[in-house]
C-alpha cells in the first residue's frame, strides 16, 4: 500500500496525489468506473466543489462513493452562488450563505458529514470573520471534519493562518509558476497547516501541450522548461508524471490534486504517485526557469 500523508494539523491521511474531480465530463458513463479504479489504485482523496456542473460533480461523488464512504476523503468547496438564471455566479461568504451552502453539499453529496470543506477563493475585502464562524458552526455540528481554503492570495491566506483552525490552502503550484515558495509555504510550514497542489502541469505546458506564454514567462522559457521535464522522461515516466514530482518534491507540499478525465490521465497519476521522491533531478529542474513572485494582494 502506497504511503499517505497527513494533511496539515487534522488525522486525515491522503494519497499524494488526489483525484481531481472537476474534469470529469458531466454525464460521462465510465466516471463511476474510473472513480473506482482509482480508489483502488491507491487515490483516497477526491476534490469537488458545488460550483463544478451546478452541483452535478458533487451528485456524481456522492452516488460513486455511497456503498464506500468509510473508504474515501471528500473535500468539496464553497462560496460561489449561481445567480437564478444560471447567467453565472457570485461570490457570496456570508455566514448565512455557507451555512446553506454545505447543506447543499452535503445533500448532493449523499453523506452526513465533509471531511474537508474549503472556502473557494475570497478577497480581505469580504466579511470573514462570518465566514469564519459559519466553518465553526459547521464543524460544531459535525457535519463538516475540517475546513480550508482555496486560494492563491497571500494577504487572504495570511488571514486565515492567523485566525487559526485552518487545516489546508489550496494553491496553485508548478516548475512555472513557484509564486507560493516566497512567502506562502513558509508561513504554512511553520504553521502546521497542509498544502494541496492544483495546476501542476501549467494547463497541459508541461505535459505535452504546445508551449505559449505564461504568467509573465515568454513561451521561449515555456519551452525551454517544457524540454527540460521531456528530456527527464525518458526513464521512463512520463512529462506529467515528471513534473507532479518535482512538486512533490517541495517539503511543504501535502498532495498534487490532479484532473483526471480519462483513463490514460489516471494511470499516470498512479504511476506518478509510486514513484520515490525525486532527488538532485528536482534542483536541475528547479534552474530551468526564474521564480515569479505575487505582484498583488501581497
Amino acid at each position: 500500500m502506497l504511503e499517505k500523508r497527513k494533511l496539515g494539523n487534522s488525522d486525515l491521511y491522503i494519497s499524494p496525489v488526489s483525484f481531481g474531480c472537476m474534469s470529469l465530463q458531466n454525464g460521462a458513463p465510465e466516471n463511476t468506473k474510473l472513480l473506482h479504479a482509482a480508489l483502488e489504485g491507491g487515490i483516497n482523496f477526491f476534490d469537488t466543489a458545488d460550483l463544478y456542473d451546478k452541483g452535478a460533480n458533487e451528485q456524481l461523488i456522492g452516488e460513486a462513493f455511497k456503498h464506500k464512504r468509510q473508504d474515501v476523503i471528500i473535500a468539496t468547496k464553497g462560496g460561489n452562488q449561481w445567480r437564478p438564471d444560471g447567467s453565472g455566479w457570485d461570490w457570496n461568504p456570508t455566514k448565512a450563505y455557507i451555512l446553506s451552502a454545505a447543506n447543499e453539499s452535503l445533500r448532493r453529496l449523499q453523506t452526513d458529514y465533509i471531511d474537508l470543506y474549503q472556502i473557494h477563493g475570497g478577497t480581505t475585502n469580504d466579511p470573514l470573520d462570518e465566514t469564519y464562524e459559519a466553518l465553526q458552526i459547521l464543524q460544531q455540528q459535525g457535519k463538516i471534519r475540517y475546513w480550508g481554503i482555496s486560494s492563491i492570495r497571500p494577504n487572504v491566506v495570511r488571514y486565515w493562518v492567523e485566525k487559526g483552525g485552518i487545516t489546508s490552502v489550496m494553491s496553485q503550484y508548478s516548475l512555472l509558476d513557484r509564486r507560493p515558495e516566497e512567502t506562502i509555504f513558509p508561513l504554512l510550514q511553520e504553521h502546521g497547516i497542509g498544502v494541496l497542489v492544483r495546476g501542476a502541469l501549467a494547463q497541459g505546458l508541461l505535459a505535452g501541450k504546445p508551449a505559449k506564454p505564461y504568467l509573465e514567462h515568454t513561451e521561449e522559457t515555456v519551452k525551454q522548461v517544457a524540454n527540460a521535464v521531456a528530456q527527464n522522461s525518458l526513464d521512463g515516466q512520463t512529462q506529467s508524471g515528471i513534473a507532479i514530482n518535482w512538486v512533490l518534491h517541495h517539503s511543504a507540499v501535502t498532495s498534487v490534486v490532479a484532473g483526471i478525465r480519462k483513463a490514460r490521465q489516471l494511470t499516470e497519476a498512479l504511476a506518478a504517485m509510486a514513484q520515490p521522491p525525486m532527488d538532485q533531478k528536482a534542483e536541475l529542474l528547479t534552474q530551468t526557469a526564474p521564480a515569479l513572485t505575487y505582484q498583488q494582494h501581497r
